[in-house]
């Protein structure tokens, strides 16, 4: 087989792949803002000067060239605020976040509904994973803060007027607040459970998200994930259990500790250097060499008698 093509334009490959990544991960992240008409009336536009340009129109080839060109100038204003959003969302990301981090945002939640859990205010808190809930939720309201405790009660405080409902949460920010996500059809459900439960464990059989549930009349807590649920779990239950999904164990949790297990790693499996030793040189051989004459035994003295 002849690697030499693979050789000369490997770097060209690699260039396409990265490209195709930025530019696939970029698509999903604006077609979920308001600018989504706009990205696809650019991708339109793209597409017509394609055909244009292989069909050979001169007039529209340089018409729609010319519209683009502007564009691209354009999209810096038109997308100032989706840009600064994802430039945001790509710094929380989990290769930049450290365990501690994750830490600091479990202990939100936990002094969030253990707060709540003592009044007797209820709470469903939905942690957002891989799977967008955009396309789970029915309604919302568009909140996009920091996650706080005293921000996450005032949400669930009875006389607010978003109180009712869900809340999503992503790296630590509240995106949407008054959520309607999707109930459970499972009939062998107990009757005792209320709406915010069914609508927990529906959006964990949907998603792939962490709910967290307190319960209005008991105050008593519950979480559904992957389509289970588990009720009435004490606060150490429930911290144990969002500490298990958020920060997977044996797995570094930023650049600098992927960096550090490995090193540690290769000192741990690297053999320990021998103990720095000089040349005896031939004279010191020989003599170390040499065997020892035994020292002259010496007669013991004849004991002489008195007379």
């Amino acid at each position: 087989m002849n690697w030499t093509p693979i050789k000369e334009h490997w770097r060209d490959g690699v260039e396409i792949l990265l490209l195709a990544v930025v530019i696939y991960y970029a698509y999903n992240f604006l077609r979920r803002t308001r600018g989504a008409p706009i990205v696809n009336g650019l991708l339109v536009l793209l597409a017509l000067a394609f055909v244009t340009a292989a069909l050979k129109l001169e007039v529209l080839s340089w018409l729609l060239s010319a519209v683009l060109t502007l564009s691209a100038l354009a999209a810096v204003v038109i997308f100032q605020p989706e840009l600064r959003k994802l430039l945001a969302e790509l710094g929380t990301q989990r290769l930049f976040v450290t365990a501690r981090e994750q830490r600091e945002k479990i202990e939100v939640i936990i002094q969030t509904v253990e707060r709540l859990a003592d009044v007797r205010i209820g709470a469903l808190i939905a942690i957002e994973q891989k799977i967008d809930l955009q396309n789970a939720v029915e309604s919302s309201i568009v909140v996009d803060c920091e996650s706080t405790p005293e921000m996450l009660e005032t949400i669930f405080f009875p006389n607010n007027a978003i109180h009712d409902g869900g809340v999503v949460i992503k790296n630590g920010r509240i995106l949407r607040a008054a959520c309607i996500f999707p109930l459970t059809q499972r009939p062998d459900l107990s009757k005792s459970l209320g709406t915010r439960h069914r609508a927990a464990i529906g959006l964990a059989e949907e998603t792939d998200a962490l709910v967290v549930v307190v319960s209005e009349e008991t105050g008593q807590l519950s979480y559904a994930h992957n389509g289970q649920f588990t009720k009435n779990v004490t606060v150490e239950a429930l911290r144990s259990f969002l500490t298990a999904e958020l920060i997977p164990q044996g797995r570094p949790q930023n650049v600098l500790e992927w960096l550090r297990s490995h090193v540690e790693a290769w000192l741990k499996e690297r053999p320990a250097p021998a103990p720095p030793h000089s040349d005896p040189g031939p004279f010191t051989a020989a003599k170390s060499a040499r065997p020892t004459a035994a020292p002259p035994s010496v007669p013991p003295a004849k004991a002489t008698a008195k007379p």
